[in-house]
């Protein structure tokens, strides 16, 4: 089977996957790591107030690409995807940014739907989880917009029943609400009540009271666990599968809700491109838990750091 290139262009942080994919111990394909690397690039930064990407953006994420373009090739990838989510969806100036990868990574990236991040989000999320513990929710919290799906897996296939993408994320929703450092307890509290009318849509349409477990992937959740743990610096492998409980991931939500910014970074595991923003994330990740328990009885979060690039990834065989 091909060595493959799986590039992912989010709101916050351009993200690329090697990997080689081979037959798993059930016949289905399955991915071994090349490399996995991440640029926080604050693409979509001011996207939600200007309508339109900053060419400071646009140039950080270019510089990004043309690296990643350089170690893909040199990898000796076969087959290569880039797909663009909620900045570029939202931004009127978005064929600026399209002219930009086709020129650094000579092939065009594609803008996919909120449900198509969703079940590529799925799909990568689930490859490690014992088909039984299913039906899974699946969450993705980005900087632009959050994805919520539900399905089971099989040994032999992934089963999405329904998806939905909302517009509200880490990024989005502290430009929106999150102004001061640390945060008032007004801004808090408007930012709540925000999370909660925008993820009721998605509550409206993913019918997750049949979920048993819930799998949240992507920077702001793994993040989370990473400061749970209180990990001297971020390390994928003890923070892959790990689980938190819900009691836990609000203490952790409202201590990091509580700092200020030069405080979030005393956490050897935060990445400096996500100090700013992870407050906001770990606000919207505790609404989705409030949510969850009362609707599904779900009791704990278990981490992924397998996401929308594994699908992606996955989506090339």
């Amino acid at each position: 089977m091909p060595r493959v290139a799986a590039i992912d262009c989010g709101t916050n942080s351009i993200r690329l996957l090697v990997a080689d994919a081979g037959p798993g111990p059930d016949g289905r394909p399955r991915l071994t790591d090349v490399r996995r690397e991440n640029r926080i690039v604050r693409l979509g930064k001011g996207v939600d107030a200007t309508g339109v990407l900053a060419p400071d953006a646009i140039e950080r994420t270019r510089v990004a690409l043309a690296e990643y373009t350089e170690l893909l090739r040199g990898d000796g990838a076969e087959r290569v995807r880039m797909v663009a989510t909620s900045a570029t969806r939202d931004a009127a100036n978005r064929d600026d940014f399209f002219g930009m990868v086709r020129t650094t990574l000579g092939t065009d990236a594609e803008v996919i739907s909120g449900d198509t991040e969703a079940r590529l989000s799925f799909t990568g999320a689930v490859g490690d989880l014992p088909a039984q513990d299913g039906p899974f929710v699946v969450v993705d919290v980005g900087g632009g917009s959050t994805e919520v799906v539900i399905g089971t897996r099989t040994d032999g296939s992934v089963d999405v029943q329904a998806a939905r993408s909302v517009d509200i994320g880490c990024v989005r929703i502290t430009e929106r609400c999150l102004r001061s450092d640390p945060p008032t307890a007004a801004e808090r509290e408007e930012a709540y009540a925000l999370a909660k009318q925008v993820l009721a849509e998605a509550f409206e349409h993913v019918p997750v009271e049949s979920a048993r477990t819930w799998v949240g992937v992507a920077g702001t959740v793994t993040t989370l666990s990473a400061v749970a743990m209180d990990l001297p610096e971020y390390d994928a492998d003890k923070i892959h599968l790990s689980r938190l409980a819900l009691p836990e991931l609000h203490r952790v939500a409202d201590e990091l809700l509580s700092r200020t910014k030069d405080q979030r970074m005393e956490f050897g595991s935060m990445h400096p491109g996500r100090v700013d923003v992870i407050g906001g994330g770990a606000l919207i990740v505790s609404v989705l838990a409030e949510e969850l328990a009362a609707r599904a009885g779900i009791t704990e979060l278990v981490v992924s750091e397998h996401d929308i690039l594994d699908g992606i990834a996955l989506s090339l065989l």
